[in-house]
């Protein structure tokens, strides 16, 4: 090697320098790529992509190789820099050779390939690939015999090889990726998404409508209020009971009544008879485990209980429906008819407002894992019925008492307060 032409030893010293580069980003681009998107493409058909799968198959092949390869090219170009710094400098080249190349390395070969892979992952590992094969395949029994070696040492160590991560996602997990999906993904498509796997911690305690607020018929009532009542109601499906929403009769449906309405033909037996019959959910219930259920039963309504058989409200399908896709019985999905904004910025709210709404609509963080509404999570924080004008404070909120009955908290001002900006405290004299 010595005899050999400083200009022939410098190309092939830029030639190993650019084998270097090659694996380095090789294995930095391999390695950061996202993995979703890679099966993707790869089910699509990208050559590239089932390239790049078939390497990741076996990561300690794939990791073999390139190592190899880099320590190979590393350990020439080392000895080729040493031969060239003493044709060029003698003795004193050593030295030369050793700062040099390390340097060189360093830039050309590590940092700045492996950059350039980092920001560009898909542009460097999908084209690399093919030769990366081929080298797999010449290295094969090398690569076969050191990685029978370093697999025995992780054995000693306690470490089974050929275990595998699991790399699924949580639900948390996917939460984040479909909010940190950024333009590849319209925002309503992204409520959607999440709406969906937040149906899993929200209960039909929730988005029930209470049984204070439920519109339903009392056969105890005479026929002519009845008539009244359905011809004047907004909703498909009634609740039929006796005296109290306890002894309910049967859901009827607008339907199955509305010829005898027609012709005036309409009798408490003749409504009986077009009931359907009840169909309870417990409490508690998530709205997951709900979907399936109304799914399962054909049901559109159901009459949620507590653990003593006591009716507490309705839950509708349309109801969660509108948890993924919001809701699309309003024009505005970002007003609440139970909020009503003033001119100085807060809000006037009504205490049967549920917390998860006031927090949706104001994009807010009040509570909501204890009292579902405005007047439990007062009522709650107060230990009593408040008077009116009475203040306090939960987290950066400010909630004002406006009207209140001896049973309930009517309206509420609130607003948010905003956080103080630091300052330095005055130097001491």
């Amino acid at each position: 090697m010595d005899d050999l032409h400083p200009s022939f030893l410098i190309g092939l010293l830029v030639f190993l320098l650019a084998c270097s580069a090659f694996f380095s980003s090789s294995e930095t681009g391999i390695l950061s790529l996202n993995r979703y998107r890679l099966r993707h493409l790869a089910k699509e058909g990208h050559r590239g992509a089932k390239r790049v799968s078939t390497l990741l198959s076996r990561p300690d092949r794939l990791l073999g190789t390139i190592l190899i390869g880099n320590n190979f090219v590393n350990i020439l170009a080392s000895s080729i820099a040493t031969v060239l710094a003493l044709q060029l400098w003698g003795e004193a080249g050593i030295a030369i050779a050793t700062i040099g190349l390390t340097l060189v390395l360093l830039i050309f070969g590590e940092i700045t390939p492996k950059t350039l892979a980092a920001l560009r992952p898909e542009a460097v590992a999908y084209p690399f690939s093919l030769p990366l094969l081929v080298l797999l395949k010449l290295f094969y029994p090398l690569v076969i015999l050191l990685g029978w070696i370093s697999n025995g040492l992780l054995r000693l160590l306690g470490i089974d090889p050929a275990s595998k991560t699991n790399d699924s996602l949580t639900t948390e997990e996917l939460r984040s990726v479909v909010r940190e999906s950024g333009a590849g993904m319209p925002k309503n498509r992204q409520n959607m998404l999440l709406g969906i796997l937040d149906l899993e911690r929200v209960t039909v305690d929730d988005i029930m409508i209470p049984r204070n607020e439920v519109t339903g018929i009392n056969l105890d009532d005479d026929l002519e209020s009845i008539i009244s009542l359905l011809t004047n109601t907004t909703h498909t499906r009634l609740p039929v009971f006796r005296t109290d929403i306890n002894q309910i009769e049967g859901i009827v449906h607008m339907r199955q009544i509305a010829r005898l309405l027609t012709h005036n033909e309409l009798s408490k037996e003749a409504l009986l008879a077009a009931c359907n019959e009840p169909y309870f959910v417990p409490e508690g219930t998530p709205l997951s485990t709900q979907l399936i259920n109304f799914q399962k039963q054909k049901r559109r309504i159901g009459i949620v209980v507590d653990e003593y058989g006591d009716v507490i409200g309705i839950v509708t399908l349309e109801d969660i429906l509108e948890e993924i896709v919001g809701d699309f019985s309003k024009k505005d999905t970002l007003c609440s008819p139970d909020i009503h904004p003033q001119d100085d910025g807060t809000q006037v709210i009504d205490g049967a407002a549920y917390i998860r709404e006031i927090n949706k609509a104001l994009d807010w963080h009040l509570p909501c894992d204890g009292p579902k509404t405005l007047n439990g999570l007062v009522t709650e924080a107060l230990e009593s019925i408040p008077d009116s004008a009475v203040c306090l404070k939960i987290g950066p909120y400010r909630l004002e008492i406006l009207q209140s009955s001896e049973n309930r908290v009517k309206s509420v001002r609130a607003w948010q307060t905003k956080p103080k900006a630091h300052t330095e405290p005055p130097a001491q004299d």
